[in-house]
């Protein structure tokens, strides 16, 4: 089965058609991220059936989810002009990946490390994408002040950091009836327990962690989903030495 192919089934089977355009524009990434990673390292999974598995569908399973808890159909949400951010997009998983499955979702990919800016500016030039950038910065130091403070109706992040840490990037940076959508893995609660009340003091309360199984992936998935629905305090984000060494909650 070509890539395309079963790109194209594994969605379907989430119920989220993509289109002939979208469909090239999935397969064009998959070959920039192979061709890429052999200078900037960008991802492990390599292989083309795995990173449709492992990246492409992976990253558009949360799109159900959210379109239920926001209580609306798929093709509701994915034709709504959100505006998001995706924290730590690495590569940008989940963030160019949801990007170019619903087009009109403003996204803002946020990364760190400069290498990985440079390919995510490439990738928005190679597609020739509109309402999609690259920035180069950290959570916890842009969120402290407009236009990033409170200025997305979705937040989301993938493989970057504990739940526990992690809310303090998001949660500031998410607007007051947004949400907040963690990628994690098979068995989350752990790391649920040790928020303890850190998500409702940064403003969020705990919507559901959701069993997700992408299509063609073995491995069991977990999503957490988290409505913003007050204004984080402002002393929060602290800085990033204080997140990572005393967790809010702990």
């Amino acid at each position: 089965m070509s890539l395309v192919d079963q790109l194209a089934a594994g969605a379907a089977q989430l119920g989220l058609p993509l289109d002939d355009t979208q469909l090239a524009q999935f397969e064009i990434y998959a070959h920039e991220l192979t061709a890429w990673n052999e200078r900037f390292n960008l991802t492990t999974i390599t292989d083309p059936a795995r990173v449709v598995t492992h990246h492409f569908l992976d990253s558009l399973s949360a799109l159900p989810w959210l379109a239920a808890a926001r209580q609306e159909t798929l093709t509701a949400l994915c034709t709504a002009p959100l505006t998001a951010i995706d924290v730590g997009s690495g590569a940008g998983l989940p963030g160019l990946a949801l990007k170019l499955a619903w087009p009109r979702l403003e996204m803002t990919l946020l990364e760190a490390t400069g290498k990985k800016v440079t390919f995510l500016q490439h990738m928005i030039e190679r597609l020739g994408l509109r309402g999609v950038c690259a920035v180069h910065g950290r959570a916890e130091e842009l969120a402290v002040r407009p236009p990033w403070r409170a200025g997305f109706e979705l937040v989301t992040a993938r493989a970057v950091a504990p739940l526990r840490v992690l809310v303090e990037y998001l949660l500031p940076l998410a607007r007051v009836g947004g949400w907040v959508v963690v990628y994690k893995g098979a068995q989350p609660q752990v790391e649920v327990a040790e928020c303890g009340g850190a998500i409702g003091l940064l403003g969020g309360r705990l919507v559901g962690v959701h069993e997700v199984q992408a299509p063609g992936l073995a491995e069991r998935r977990s999503l957490v989903l988290i409505h913003k629905t007050q204004p984080t305090p402002g002393k929060y984000p602290r800085a990033s030495g204080v997140i990572r060494s005393r967790p809010l909650g702990v």
